[in-house]
Protein backbone atom coordinates (compact mmCIF):
# COMPACT_ATOMS: atom_id res chain seq x y z
CA UNK A 1 0.00 0.00 0.00
CA UNK A 2 1.61 3.23 -1.17
CA UNK A 3 -0.98 5.54 0.41
CA UNK A 4 -0.14 7.07 3.78
CA UNK A 5 -3.04 7.70 6.14
CA UNK A 6 -3.37 10.23 8.90
CA UNK A 7 -5.01 7.64 11.12
CA UNK A 8 -5.59 3.89 10.94
CA UNK A 9 -8.39 2.65 13.19
CA UNK A 10 -8.35 -1.02 14.23
CA UNK A 11 -11.58 -2.65 15.37
CA UNK A 12 -15.16 -1.63 14.60
CA UNK A 13 -16.44 -1.39 18.16
CA UNK A 14 -18.61 1.59 18.98
CA UNK A 15 -15.77 3.70 20.40
CA UNK A 16 -13.56 3.10 17.39
CA UNK A 17 -16.38 3.81 14.91
CA UNK A 18 -17.32 7.06 16.65
CA UNK A 19 -13.71 8.23 16.53
CA UNK A 20 -13.36 7.13 12.90
CA UNK A 21 -16.41 9.19 11.98
CA UNK A 22 -15.33 12.25 13.95
CA UNK A 23 -11.80 12.20 12.54
CA UNK A 24 -13.09 11.78 8.98
CA UNK A 25 -15.41 14.76 9.45
CA UNK A 26 -12.35 16.74 10.59
CA UNK A 27 -10.81 16.08 7.18
CA UNK A 28 -8.26 13.43 8.21
CA UNK A 29 -7.46 10.56 5.87
CA UNK A 30 -8.74 7.47 7.74
CA UNK A 31 -8.35 3.75 7.07
CA UNK A 32 -10.55 1.54 9.25
CA UNK A 33 -9.71 -2.17 9.53
CA UNK A 34 -11.14 -5.10 11.48
CA UNK A 35 -10.04 -8.72 11.82
CA UNK A 36 -13.71 -9.76 11.85
CA UNK A 37 -16.04 -9.95 8.87
CA UNK A 38 -18.75 -7.95 10.68
CA UNK A 39 -19.13 -4.58 12.37
CA UNK A 40 -19.35 -4.02 16.09
CA UNK A 41 -16.51 -6.00 17.65
CA UNK A 42 -17.29 -6.52 21.34
CA UNK A 43 -20.30 -4.22 21.00
CA UNK A 44 -21.98 -6.21 18.22
CA UNK A 45 -25.55 -7.56 18.20
CA UNK A 46 -26.13 -11.28 17.68
CA UNK A 47 -29.02 -13.23 16.21
CA UNK A 48 -30.28 -16.16 18.28
CA UNK A 49 -28.35 -18.81 16.35
CA UNK A 50 -25.13 -16.78 16.76
CA UNK A 51 -25.82 -16.40 20.47
CA UNK A 52 -26.47 -20.13 20.74
CA UNK A 53 -23.24 -20.98 18.94
CA UNK A 54 -21.27 -18.66 21.22
CA UNK A 55 -22.56 -20.23 24.44
CA UNK A 56 -23.84 -23.68 23.47
CA UNK A 57 -21.49 -24.63 20.64
CA UNK A 58 -24.13 -25.19 17.94
CA UNK A 59 -26.59 -23.14 15.91
CA UNK A 60 -29.80 -24.99 16.77
CA UNK A 61 -31.79 -23.08 19.42
CA UNK A 62 -35.21 -24.43 20.46
CA UNK A 63 -37.98 -23.54 18.02
CA UNK A 64 -40.10 -22.32 20.91
CA UNK A 65 -37.89 -19.24 21.25
CA UNK A 66 -38.99 -17.93 17.88
CA UNK A 67 -37.20 -16.96 14.69
CA UNK A 68 -33.45 -16.47 15.05
CA UNK A 69 -33.49 -13.52 12.66
CA UNK A 70 -35.85 -11.58 14.90
CA UNK A 71 -33.26 -11.45 17.69
CA UNK A 72 -30.71 -8.66 18.04
CA UNK A 73 -28.96 -9.40 21.33
CA UNK A 74 -26.46 -6.70 22.26
CA UNK A 75 -23.22 -7.93 23.77
CA UNK A 76 -22.60 -4.57 25.48
CA UNK A 77 -26.15 -3.46 26.37
CA UNK A 78 -26.41 0.21 27.28
CA UNK A 79 -29.15 2.82 27.12
CA UNK A 80 -28.54 6.34 25.81
CA UNK A 81 -29.29 9.39 27.93
CA UNK A 82 -31.65 11.37 25.71
CA UNK A 83 -29.79 14.56 26.57
CA UNK A 84 -26.38 12.94 27.04
CA UNK A 85 -23.05 13.03 25.27
CA UNK A 86 -23.72 10.22 22.79
CA UNK A 87 -26.95 11.80 21.56
CA UNK A 88 -25.12 15.13 21.26
CA UNK A 89 -22.44 13.39 19.18
CA UNK A 90 -25.14 11.84 16.97
CA UNK A 91 -26.69 15.26 16.36
CA UNK A 92 -23.30 16.96 15.96
CA UNK A 93 -22.36 14.54 13.17
CA UNK A 94 -25.85 14.28 11.65
CA UNK A 95 -25.77 10.49 12.20
CA UNK A 96 -29.37 10.67 13.45
CA UNK A 97 -30.56 10.29 9.88
CA UNK A 98 -29.24 6.72 9.82
CA UNK A 99 -31.00 5.60 13.01
CA UNK A 100 -34.42 5.19 14.58
CA UNK A 101 -34.87 5.42 18.34
CA UNK A 102 -37.55 4.82 20.91
CA UNK A 103 -37.85 6.00 24.50
CA UNK A 104 -37.14 3.54 27.31
CA UNK A 105 -40.18 2.90 29.49
CA UNK A 106 -38.68 3.19 32.96
CA UNK A 107 -35.65 3.66 35.19
CA UNK A 108 -35.69 2.01 38.62
CA UNK A 109 -33.58 1.63 41.74
CA UNK A 110 -33.37 -1.27 44.20
CA UNK A 111 -33.76 -0.45 47.89
CA UNK A 112 -34.29 -2.73 50.88
CA UNK A 113 -35.45 -5.70 48.85
CA UNK A 114 -37.85 -3.78 46.60
CA UNK A 115 -37.71 -2.10 43.20
CA UNK A 116 -38.76 1.57 43.10
CA UNK A 117 -39.28 3.75 40.06
CA UNK A 118 -36.90 6.69 39.80
CA UNK A 119 -39.34 9.63 39.84
CA UNK A 120 -39.85 11.06 36.36
CA UNK A 121 -42.05 14.03 37.31
CA UNK A 122 -42.74 16.30 40.29
CA UNK A 123 -45.95 14.36 40.92
CA UNK A 124 -44.10 11.04 40.95
CA UNK A 125 -41.51 12.50 43.32
CA UNK A 126 -44.20 13.54 45.79
CA UNK A 127 -45.86 10.12 45.62
CA UNK A 128 -42.62 8.13 45.73
CA UNK A 129 -42.02 6.07 48.86
CA UNK A 130 -38.25 6.23 48.36
CA UNK A 131 -38.18 9.10 50.87
CA UNK A 132 -40.38 10.22 53.71
CA UNK A 133 -41.97 13.66 53.75
CA UNK A 134 -39.30 15.32 55.91
CA UNK A 135 -36.50 13.67 53.93
CA UNK A 136 -38.01 15.05 50.71
CA UNK A 137 -37.78 18.54 52.19
CA UNK A 138 -34.12 18.03 53.12
CA UNK A 139 -33.37 16.66 49.65
CA UNK A 140 -35.11 19.64 48.07
CA UNK A 141 -32.86 22.05 49.99
CA UNK A 142 -29.80 20.14 48.80
CA UNK A 143 -30.92 20.25 45.17
CA UNK A 144 -31.61 23.97 45.42
CA UNK A 145 -28.05 24.48 46.71
CA UNK A 146 -26.62 22.47 43.81
CA UNK A 147 -28.78 24.23 41.27
CA UNK A 148 -27.81 27.69 42.53
CA UNK A 149 -24.11 26.87 42.94
CA UNK A 150 -21.80 29.05 40.84
CA UNK A 151 -18.02 28.64 41.05
CA UNK A 152 -17.56 32.35 40.34
CA UNK A 153 -20.08 33.52 42.96
CA UNK A 154 -18.80 32.97 46.54
CA UNK A 155 -22.23 33.85 47.93
CA UNK A 156 -23.61 30.63 46.41
CA UNK A 157 -20.98 28.53 48.23
CA UNK A 158 -22.55 29.13 51.66
CA UNK A 159 -19.12 29.29 53.31
CA UNK A 160 -17.89 25.95 51.94
CA UNK A 161 -14.74 25.50 49.86
CA UNK A 162 -15.83 22.58 47.68
CA UNK A 163 -12.29 22.15 46.37
CA UNK A 164 -11.27 20.82 49.80
CA UNK A 165 -14.53 19.75 51.49
CA UNK A 166 -15.33 16.10 50.69
CA UNK A 167 -18.70 15.22 49.23
CA UNK A 168 -19.57 13.31 52.40
CA UNK A 169 -19.26 16.49 54.48
CA UNK A 170 -21.36 18.53 52.06
CA UNK A 171 -24.12 15.94 52.11
CA UNK A 172 -23.87 15.73 55.90
CA UNK A 173 -24.68 19.43 56.16
CA UNK A 174 -28.15 18.67 54.83
CA UNK A 175 -28.65 15.60 57.01
CA UNK A 176 -29.58 13.33 54.11
CA UNK A 177 -30.24 9.68 54.93
CA UNK A 178 -28.10 6.88 53.52
CA UNK A 179 -30.87 5.69 51.19
CA UNK A 180 -31.22 9.21 49.76
CA UNK A 181 -27.46 9.50 49.27
CA UNK A 182 -27.50 6.17 47.39
CA UNK A 183 -30.39 7.34 45.23
CA UNK A 184 -28.73 10.66 44.33
CA UNK A 185 -25.25 9.24 43.82
CA UNK A 186 -26.11 6.07 41.91
CA UNK A 187 -29.51 6.51 40.24
CA UNK A 188 -29.18 10.20 39.32
CA UNK A 189 -25.47 11.06 39.21
CA UNK A 190 -24.69 7.56 37.88
CA UNK A 191 -21.64 6.93 40.07
CA UNK A 192 -20.65 3.27 40.04
CA UNK A 193 -19.37 3.11 43.64
CA UNK A 194 -19.27 5.17 46.84
CA UNK A 195 -15.66 6.28 46.40
CA UNK A 196 -16.84 9.74 45.30
CA UNK A 197 -17.90 10.49 48.90
CA UNK A 198 -14.26 10.86 49.98
CA UNK A 199 -13.30 13.15 47.07
CA UNK A 200 -13.61 16.97 46.93
CA UNK A 201 -17.27 17.92 46.67
CA UNK A 202 -16.72 20.22 43.68
CA UNK A 203 -16.67 17.27 41.30
CA UNK A 204 -19.77 15.79 42.94
CA UNK A 205 -21.68 19.06 42.62
CA UNK A 206 -20.61 19.51 39.00
CA UNK A 207 -21.70 15.99 38.18
CA UNK A 208 -25.07 16.53 39.86
CA UNK A 209 -25.47 19.77 37.89
CA UNK A 210 -24.57 17.98 34.69
CA UNK A 211 -26.89 15.16 35.65
CA UNK A 212 -29.74 17.60 35.87
CA UNK A 213 -29.62 16.46 32.25
CA UNK A 214 -31.54 13.51 33.75
CA UNK A 215 -34.50 15.86 34.11
CA UNK A 216 -33.74 17.51 30.77
CA UNK A 217 -33.65 14.08 29.14
CA UNK A 218 -37.04 13.25 30.67
CA UNK A 219 -38.45 16.49 29.32
CA UNK A 220 -37.35 15.68 25.78
CA UNK A 221 -39.64 12.65 25.52
CA UNK A 222 -42.08 13.00 28.41
CA UNK A 223 -41.54 9.26 28.93
CA UNK A 224 -40.99 7.20 32.05
CA UNK A 225 -37.20 7.46 31.88
CA UNK A 226 -34.49 9.74 30.50
CA UNK A 227 -33.15 7.04 28.19
CA UNK A 228 -33.62 6.09 24.56
CA UNK A 229 -32.55 2.99 22.65
CA UNK A 230 -32.09 2.28 18.93
CA UNK A 231 -34.64 0.17 17.15
CA UNK A 232 -33.03 -3.20 16.27
CA UNK A 233 -30.39 -2.77 18.99
CA UNK A 234 -27.02 -1.13 19.40
CA UNK A 235 -25.45 -2.94 16.45
CA UNK A 236 -26.84 -0.13 14.33
CA UNK A 237 -24.67 2.49 16.05
CA UNK A 238 -21.19 1.37 14.89
CA UNK A 239 -22.51 0.93 11.35
CA UNK A 240 -24.04 4.42 11.39
CA UNK A 241 -20.72 6.03 12.34
CA UNK A 242 -18.97 3.83 9.79
CA UNK A 243 -21.30 5.25 7.10
CA UNK A 244 -20.42 8.74 8.33
CA UNK A 245 -16.71 8.02 7.96
CA UNK A 246 -17.24 6.60 4.47
CA UNK A 247 -19.22 9.68 3.41
CA UNK A 248 -16.23 11.84 4.39
CA UNK A 249 -13.70 9.68 2.53
CA UNK A 250 -12.88 7.01 5.12
CA UNK A 251 -11.83 3.58 3.78
CA UNK A 252 -13.11 0.36 5.39
CA UNK A 253 -11.57 -3.10 5.23
CA UNK A 254 -13.21 -5.99 7.11
CA UNK A 255 -11.94 -9.55 7.54
CA UNK A 256 -8.30 -8.43 7.66
CA UNK A 257 -6.25 -11.02 9.61
CA UNK A 258 -3.66 -10.16 12.26
CA UNK A 259 -3.55 -6.35 11.78
CA UNK A 260 -0.16 -5.92 13.45
CA UNK A 261 0.75 -2.39 14.54
CA UNK A 262 4.28 -1.48 13.34
CA UNK A 263 6.66 0.81 15.25
CA UNK A 264 10.00 2.37 14.25
CA UNK A 265 13.24 2.16 16.27
CA UNK A 266 12.13 5.06 18.48
CA UNK A 267 8.88 3.26 19.33
CA UNK A 268 6.63 5.49 17.26
CA UNK A 269 3.80 4.16 15.09
CA UNK A 270 4.62 3.88 11.37
CA UNK A 271 1.83 1.68 10.04
CA UNK A 272 -0.24 -1.52 10.22
CA UNK A 273 0.58 -4.82 8.53
CA UNK A 274 -2.03 -7.33 7.34
CA UNK A 275 -1.81 -10.05 4.65
CA UNK A 276 1.85 -9.19 4.11
CA UNK A 277 1.09 -5.56 3.21
CA UNK A 278 1.82 -2.54 5.37
CA UNK A 279 -0.32 0.57 5.32
CA UNK A 280 1.62 3.62 6.50
CA UNK A 281 0.11 6.06 8.95
CA UNK A 282 0.88 8.78 11.48
CA UNK A 283 -1.41 7.51 14.24
CA UNK A 284 -3.23 4.33 15.23
CA UNK A 285 -6.49 4.08 17.16
CA UNK A 286 -7.50 0.65 18.42
CA UNK A 287 -9.19 -1.42 21.10
CA UNK A 288 -7.04 -3.29 23.67
CA UNK A 289 -7.11 -6.61 21.77
CA UNK A 290 -4.86 -5.24 19.00
CA UNK A 291 -1.99 -4.18 21.29
CA UNK A 292 -1.97 -6.57 24.29
CA UNK A 293 1.52 -5.41 25.31
CA UNK A 294 0.31 -1.82 25.79
CA UNK A 295 -2.60 -2.49 28.16
CA UNK A 296 -3.15 -3.85 31.64
CA UNK A 297 -6.04 -5.73 33.18
CA UNK A 298 -7.97 -3.52 35.61
CA UNK A 299 -11.01 -5.63 36.34
CA UNK A 300 -13.56 -8.10 35.10
CA UNK A 301 -17.26 -7.84 34.23
CA UNK A 302 -19.67 -10.64 35.11
CA UNK A 303 -22.93 -10.84 33.20
CA UNK A 304 -25.98 -13.00 32.69
CA UNK A 305 -27.89 -12.88 29.40
CA UNK A 306 -31.50 -13.97 29.77
CA UNK A 307 -34.34 -14.67 27.34
CA UNK A 308 -37.73 -14.22 29.02
CA UNK A 309 -41.42 -14.17 28.16
CA UNK A 310 -42.36 -11.32 30.51
CA UNK A 311 -41.09 -7.91 31.71
CA UNK A 312 -38.99 -7.58 34.86
CA UNK A 313 -41.44 -7.88 37.78
CA UNK A 314 -42.34 -4.72 39.71
CA UNK A 315 -41.35 -2.42 36.82
CA UNK A 316 -44.92 -1.46 35.83
CA UNK A 317 -44.85 -3.95 32.94
CA UNK A 318 -42.12 -1.89 31.27
CA UNK A 319 -41.06 -3.37 27.94
CA UNK A 320 -37.70 -1.65 28.35
CA UNK A 321 -36.14 -0.71 31.66
CA UNK A 322 -33.03 -0.19 33.74
CA UNK A 323 -32.74 -1.18 37.40
CA UNK A 324 -29.73 0.00 39.44
CA UNK A 325 -28.81 -2.04 42.52
CA UNK A 326 -26.52 0.19 44.66
CA UNK A 327 -23.51 -1.55 46.16
CA UNK A 328 -24.56 -1.21 49.81
CA UNK A 329 -27.88 -2.90 49.13
CA UNK A 330 -25.97 -6.06 48.17
CA UNK A 331 -22.96 -5.65 50.47
CA UNK A 332 -20.73 -5.27 47.44
CA UNK A 333 -17.91 -2.96 46.35
CA UNK A 334 -19.68 -1.87 43.15
CA UNK A 335 -23.21 -1.57 41.76
CA UNK A 336 -25.17 -4.22 39.90
CA UNK A 337 -27.36 -3.39 36.89
CA UNK A 338 -30.44 -4.91 35.29
CA UNK A 339 -31.14 -4.12 31.65
CA UNK A 340 -34.27 -5.17 29.79
CA UNK A 341 -35.40 -4.65 26.23
CA UNK A 342 -37.96 -6.48 24.12
CA UNK A 343 -39.92 -6.88 20.92
CA UNK A 344 -41.09 -3.26 21.31
CA UNK A 345 -37.57 -2.22 20.21
CA UNK A 346 -37.40 -5.00 17.59
CA UNK A 347 -34.66 -6.91 19.40
CA UNK A 348 -36.73 -10.07 19.95
CA UNK A 349 -39.82 -11.84 18.54
CA UNK A 350 -43.30 -10.84 19.70
CA UNK A 351 -43.73 -11.58 23.39
CA UNK A 352 -40.02 -12.10 24.14
CA UNK A 353 -37.75 -10.01 26.36
CA UNK A 354 -33.95 -9.82 26.56
CA UNK A 355 -32.52 -9.05 30.00
CA UNK A 356 -28.97 -8.61 31.23
CA UNK A 357 -27.58 -8.65 34.75
CA UNK A 358 -24.11 -7.07 34.90
CA UNK A 359 -21.62 -6.05 37.55
CA UNK A 360 -17.93 -5.57 38.16
CA UNK A 361 -16.86 -9.12 39.07
CA UNK A 362 -15.54 -9.62 42.59
CA UNK A 363 -15.31 -13.43 42.38
CA UNK A 364 -14.71 -16.09 39.73
CA UNK A 365 -18.25 -17.46 40.04
CA UNK A 366 -20.65 -15.28 37.99
CA UNK A 367 -23.64 -17.53 38.64
CA UNK A 368 -23.40 -17.05 42.41
CA UNK A 369 -22.33 -13.42 42.20
CA UNK A 370 -25.23 -12.39 39.95
CA UNK A 371 -27.90 -14.36 41.83
CA UNK A 372 -29.32 -11.31 43.59
CA UNK A 373 -30.00 -9.64 40.25
CA UNK A 374 -31.15 -12.76 38.42
CA UNK A 375 -33.67 -13.52 41.18
CA UNK A 376 -35.35 -10.18 40.47
CA UNK A 377 -36.05 -11.21 36.87
CA UNK A 378 -38.52 -13.96 37.69
CA UNK A 379 -38.76 -17.08 35.45
CA UNK A 380 -36.37 -17.16 32.48
CA UNK A 381 -36.59 -19.25 29.30
CA UNK A 382 -32.82 -19.39 28.79
CA UNK A 383 -29.84 -17.95 30.65
CA UNK A 384 -26.17 -17.65 29.72
CA UNK A 385 -23.34 -16.64 32.05
CA UNK A 386 -19.95 -15.25 31.14
CA UNK A 387 -17.19 -12.91 32.27
CA UNK A 388 -14.85 -10.70 30.29
CA UNK A 389 -11.72 -8.84 31.33
CA UNK A 390 -11.49 -5.05 31.35
CA UNK A 391 -8.30 -3.38 30.14
CA UNK A 392 -6.94 0.14 30.03
CA UNK A 393 -3.88 1.47 28.18
CA UNK A 394 -0.47 1.76 29.84
CA UNK A 395 1.45 3.42 27.01
CA UNK A 396 2.26 7.08 26.47
CA UNK A 397 0.09 7.88 23.45
CA UNK A 398 1.81 11.23 22.86
CA UNK A 399 5.14 9.43 22.54
CA UNK A 400 4.20 6.43 20.38
CA UNK A 401 1.06 7.80 18.62
CA UNK A 402 -0.91 4.66 19.53
CA UNK A 403 -4.27 5.57 21.07
CA UNK A 404 -5.96 2.69 22.84
CA UNK A 405 -9.53 2.69 24.16
CA UNK A 406 -10.54 1.24 27.52
CA UNK A 407 -12.78 -1.82 27.75
CA UNK A 408 -16.52 -1.40 28.30
CA UNK A 409 -17.65 -1.35 31.93
CA UNK A 410 -20.72 -2.92 33.55
CA UNK A 411 -22.92 0.20 33.51
CA UNK A 412 -26.16 0.24 31.51
CA UNK A 413 -25.65 3.75 30.12
CA UNK A 414 -23.17 5.36 27.69
CA UNK A 415 -21.88 8.27 29.78
CA UNK A 416 -18.64 6.51 30.82
CA UNK A 417 -18.14 5.24 27.26
CA UNK A 418 -18.41 8.73 25.81
CA UNK A 419 -16.01 10.17 28.37
CA UNK A 420 -13.36 7.80 27.04
CA UNK A 421 -14.19 8.69 23.43
CA UNK A 422 -13.98 12.44 24.07
CA UNK A 423 -10.72 12.09 26.02
CA UNK A 424 -9.20 10.06 23.15
CA UNK A 425 -10.42 12.60 20.59
CA UNK A 426 -8.69 15.40 22.49
CA UNK A 427 -5.43 13.42 22.71
CA UNK A 428 -5.52 12.57 18.99
CA UNK A 429 -6.43 16.01 17.65
CA UNK A 430 -5.15 18.31 20.39
CA UNK A 431 -8.55 19.99 20.68
CA UNK A 432 -11.77 19.40 22.55
CA UNK A 433 -14.88 18.28 20.69
CA UNK A 434 -17.59 20.90 21.01
CA UNK A 435 -20.84 19.06 21.66
CA UNK A 436 -22.80 22.22 22.30
CA UNK A 437 -25.71 21.50 19.98
CA UNK A 438 -29.27 22.70 19.70
CA UNK A 439 -31.03 19.64 21.08
CA UNK A 440 -34.46 21.03 20.38
CA UNK A 441 -33.63 21.87 16.79
CA UNK A 442 -31.75 18.56 16.46
CA UNK A 443 -29.74 19.90 13.53
CA UNK A 444 -30.88 17.04 11.29
CA UNK A 445 -34.37 18.45 11.76
CA UNK A 446 -36.50 16.28 13.97
CA UNK A 447 -40.18 15.71 14.53
CA UNK A 448 -40.52 14.04 17.94
CA UNK A 449 -43.80 12.38 18.93
CA UNK A 450 -44.48 12.04 22.64
CA UNK A 451 -46.81 10.13 24.93
CA UNK A 452 -50.42 11.22 25.13
CA UNK A 453 -51.85 12.20 28.53
CA UNK A 454 -49.17 10.11 30.21
CA UNK A 455 -50.05 6.97 28.27
CA UNK A 456 -47.02 5.00 27.11
CA UNK A 457 -46.55 4.68 23.38
CA UNK A 458 -45.79 0.98 22.97
CA UNK A 459 -44.46 0.84 19.44
CA UNK A 460 -42.73 2.99 16.88
CA UNK A 461 -43.57 2.82 13.21
CA UNK A 462 -41.17 3.35 10.38
CA UNK A 463 -38.78 6.30 10.50
CA UNK A 464 -39.50 8.44 7.45
CA UNK A 465 -36.81 10.75 6.19
CA UNK A 466 -37.59 13.48 3.71
CA UNK A 467 -35.32 16.45 3.20
CA UNK A 468 -33.48 15.72 6.48
CA UNK A 469 -36.69 15.84 8.51
CA UNK A 470 -37.22 12.86 10.84
CA UNK A 471 -40.79 11.73 11.51
CA UNK A 472 -41.28 9.41 14.47
CA UNK A 473 -44.65 7.63 14.41
CA UNK A 474 -45.74 5.83 17.57
CA UNK A 475 -48.90 4.10 18.73
CA UNK A 476 -51.45 5.22 21.26
CA UNK A 477 -52.49 2.59 23.79
CA UNK A 478 -50.98 -0.10 21.58
CA UNK A 479 -52.80 0.96 18.38
CA UNK A 480 -50.80 1.99 15.35
CA UNK A 481 -50.83 5.59 14.23
CA UNK A 482 -51.07 5.01 10.48
CA UNK A 483 -49.89 7.83 8.32
CA UNK A 484 -52.31 8.23 5.39
CA UNK A 485 -50.96 11.50 4.07
CA UNK A 486 -47.49 12.79 3.36
CA UNK A 487 -45.13 15.31 4.88
CA UNK A 488 -45.05 18.54 2.88
CA UNK A 489 -42.11 20.82 3.49
CA UNK A 490 -41.76 24.49 2.68
CA UNK A 491 -38.23 25.63 2.01
CA UNK A 492 -36.53 26.53 5.31
CA UNK A 493 -39.89 26.24 7.02
CA UNK A 494 -41.95 23.91 9.17
CA UNK A 495 -43.56 20.65 8.07
CA UNK A 496 -47.31 20.89 7.70
CA UNK A 497 -50.38 19.00 6.45
CA UNK A 498 -49.49 15.88 8.39
CA UNK A 499 -52.55 13.63 8.10
CA UNK A 500 -53.01 10.77 10.56
CA UNK A 501 -55.72 8.20 11.07
CA UNK A 502 -58.65 8.71 13.45
CA UNK A 503 -56.61 8.65 16.62
CA UNK A 504 -55.99 11.58 18.95
CA UNK A 505 -52.31 12.31 18.32
CA UNK A 506 -50.24 14.94 20.09
CA UNK A 507 -47.41 16.20 17.94
CA UNK A 508 -44.62 18.41 19.18
CA UNK A 509 -42.46 19.79 16.40
CA UNK A 510 -38.87 20.86 16.94
CA UNK A 511 -37.41 22.34 13.80
CA UNK A 512 -34.91 24.96 12.83
CA UNK A 513 -33.99 27.56 15.48
CA UNK A 514 -36.29 30.04 13.74
CA UNK A 515 -39.21 27.67 13.77
CA UNK A 516 -41.59 28.08 16.73
CA UNK A 517 -42.70 25.06 18.69
CA UNK A 518 -46.25 24.00 17.90
CA UNK A 519 -48.50 21.60 19.74
CA UNK A 520 -51.34 20.19 17.66
CA UNK A 521 -53.90 17.45 18.10
CA UNK A 522 -55.67 15.71 15.26
CA UNK A 523 -59.01 14.04 15.94
CA UNK A 524 -60.81 13.77 12.66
Amino acid sequence: MDVEYDVIVLGTGLKECILSGLLSVDGLKVLHMDRNDYYGGESSSLMLNQLWKRFKGDENPPEGLGSSKEYNVDMIPKFMMANGMLVRALIHTNVTKYLNFKAVDGSFVYNKGKIYKVPATDVEALKSTLMGLFEKRRARKFFIYVQDFDENDPKSHEGLDLNTVPAKELIGKYGLEDDTIEFIGHALALYTSDSYLELPAIDFVKKIRVQFLYAESLARFESGSPYIYPMYGLGELPQAFARLSAVYGGTYMLNKPECKVEFDDSGKVVGVTSDGETAKCKKVVCDPSYVPDKVKKVGKVARAICIMSHPIPDTNDSHSAQVILPQKQLNRKSDMYLFCCSYSHNVAPQGKFISFVTTEAETDDPQTELKAGVDLLGPVDEIFYETYDRYEPTNDAEADSCFVSTSYDATTHFETTMKDVLAMYTKITGKELDLTVDLSAASAGGLWLKTINGQDCKAVRQLLIELNLCLWLKTINGRDCKAVGRLLVAKNGCPYNLHLSKLGVAVTTYMYPSCPRSFTTFDS
